[in-house]
């Protein structure tokens, strides 16, 4: 068969000579015994376990069955026709008699991501490898980009499961913790009684986005040439909002923000709070922040909540009238800060020091914390340049919105392009420095300037000190943290011999709903609620091992709560 188009007549199957399958001037299949040279590529391929081997453009689906006795077990085949002629044409009935193996048309590499993990799950394969058994591959450019897109996505998902693995814990006992903040109302300091984030309104006023990049330095000097920050802070024409590490420097030039946000799980963010003690900042904070952060700054705290993976815990909070607004897991806290101001207000939004980039004496703004510590051990032995950042492996050299060379790494880079991708919006705007690009109109400072004090408005946003009452709840705090302990205490009795269940539903139901505690061991992070059975004694012992440190975070937020 041959020619521009296929034809709708029957092709002879199996074809082994003779027979030309070409279209749109490309040859599909070989002239010569099309069956045994698929059949030799599909025997050539690596033989890796959990691998998932990409094959575009099947068609008859020859060297498939090779294939599929190649493989180990738990691999699979991932079978894309993009062409709707040839997809019509392919046989999938041969191609789809085996569950190892999918078909289909879908042409985004989102989409397909999407498909995969519907299909076989999060951390099922290690690693993408594609098989070429036919020339079709040569019809569609995308079917590259694909593959690149699966293998990111395969490796996104494994660098999450590491995330959880090591901070997996810290992060539910955070929000245990911050459970009992809560539980304000009933106290004399209702300031600090935690809000959701939904109650902040910015109206139409212009926000003006702050992150610690080095590029911010230059901004805010030219701002405060022109008096921006002359301005009190409650006639402001515009929000200033900030990521936390920003505090030091503003403190430094007498800014004092609208709104700052917190998401570091970990103790060590409090050094970015030394000298804002009692200031009464506003905070907006992830629900898994780390607790010590949040009152530091005596202000107002709003709260809302990135779910870094399911767990039925979070639907027992939900239930119970306690879990924040859920934002997009966006991994920076400027671009938190960003989605916070694009979702509550309805103004231009202008980012300034959000870089995902860094200069060779630099990796901050000056006055930033690790600026300061680089200054304060500077001798003659230790410089304040930092050689291992700036010449460590991955760390390439870009040029900035300016021109201007710049370093980054990929993680920067990873975090850039989902800048782009989640903020393609024309109400965002970038002023121009030694950042990275972010996909977006870039300003110079005294566009930026009219943009923020063009509005006459100085009373269209909420960020006080009272603030709204919170919608009433069916439960009080103190007894659902009350209940999730009994919880654990019955498990613990289980597991420790205290109590005889012979009914293994039991057992079961106890280690699916206490599901926070095993969900960052190694072989359950990221598998979205897979878990050992209840009989896997190695699993029992290492959850017996978590129940004592929960059941006493759980007691701690309760006396915390009644205070």
């Amino acid at each position: 068969m041959s020619g521009e188009l296929l034809s709708d007549k029957p092709v002879p199957h199996p074809a082994r000579r003779g027979y030309t399958v070409s279209y749109k001037g490309k040859t599909l299949l070989s002239t010569i015994d099309p069956i045994s040279q698929s059949e030799r590529i599909a025997a050539g391929i690596s033989k890796r376990d959990r691998t998932l081997y990409f094959c575009p453009s099947p068609l008859f689906g020859y060297g498939l069955d090779t294939l599929l006795s190649h493989i180990t077990k738990d691999s699979a085949i991932l079978c894309v026709e993009t062409d709707k002629q040839l997809f019509d044409l392919s046989l999938k009935e041969q191609i789809l008699n085996n569950s190892n193996i999918a078909f289909t048309g879908i042409s985004d590499s989102a989409e397909l991501c999407r498909f995969v993990r519907e299909k076989w799950g999060a951390r099922v394969f290690r690693r993408i490898e594609q098989v070429k058994l036919t020339g079709g591959w040569q019809l569609d450019s995308n079917y590259q980009l694909m593959a690149e897109s699966l293998q990111k996505d395969i490796a996104l998902d494994w660098g999450n499961a590491m995330t959880l693995v090591k901070l997996g814990r810290r992060f539910i006992r955070n929000v245990i913790r911050n459970l009992s903040l809560y539980d304000k109302a009933d106290k004399a300091n209702k300031a600090n009684k935690a809000r959701p984030v939904t109650e902040l309104q910015f109206g139409s006023k212009p926000v003006l986005v702050l992150g610690a990049g080095p590029s911010l330095d230059q901004v805010l000097d030219s701002f405060m040439e022109k008096g921006l920050f002359a301005i009190e802070k409650n006639q402001r024409p515009f929000v200033l909002i900030c990521v936390d590490t920003c505090l030091s420097l503003l403190r430094e030039r007498n800014i004092i923000p609208d709104l700052t946000i917190i998401l570091e799980s970990q103790f060590w963010n409090l050094h970015d709070f030394a000298g804002s003690g009692n200031t009464q900042i506003p905070v907006a904070a992830d629900f898994s922040a780390y607790p010590g952060s949040l009152t530091v700054l005596n202000g107002p705290l709003f709260f809302f909540f990135t779910p870094w993976t399911p767990l039925r815990l979070f639907d027992r909070i939900k239930a119970a009238g306690f879990l924040p607004p859920v934002l997009p897991p966006l991994g920076s806290v400027s671009l938190s800060a960003v989605e916070l101001a694009k979702r509550y207000g309805s103004g231009p939004v202008i980012c300034a020091g959000i870089d995902f980039s860094f200069t060779l004496d630099s990796q901050h703004a000056r006055s930033s914390p690790s600026r300061l510590d680089a200054l304060l051990i500077q001798n003659r032995f230790s410089s304040p340049f930092n050689p291992e950042a700036v010449f460590r492996n991955g760390v390439f050299t870009v040029l900035s919105k300016s021109n201007s060379p710049v370093k980054s790494d990929p993680a920067m880079r990873n975090y850039r392009d989902l800048f782009e991708r989640e903020f393609s919006d024309p109400r965002i705007k970038d002023i121009r420095g030694s950042g990275l690009p972010l996909g977006l109109e870039t300003l110079d400072i005294n566009d930026a300037y009219i943009i923020l004090t063009a509005s006459n408005s100085t009373q269209d946003q909420t960020i006080d000190a009272g603030g709204k009452e919170q919608s009433k709840i069916n439960i009080r705090l103190a007894d659902f943290i009350k209940h999730e302990k009994t919880q654990l205490e019955k498990l613990r009795s289980i597991l420790s011999g205290e109590v005889i269940q012979n009914d293994t539903t039991v057992l079961d139901q106890l280690l699916d709903d206490a599901d926070y505690l095993w969900a960052h061991f190694p072989d359950c992070a990221g598998t979205e609620g897979r878990r050992p059975a209840a009989n896997d004694i190695t699993f029992l012992k290492r959850i017996r091992a978590e129940l004592d440190p929960f059941i006493k975070i759980w007691d701690l937020a309760e006396r915390e709560a009644e205070r």
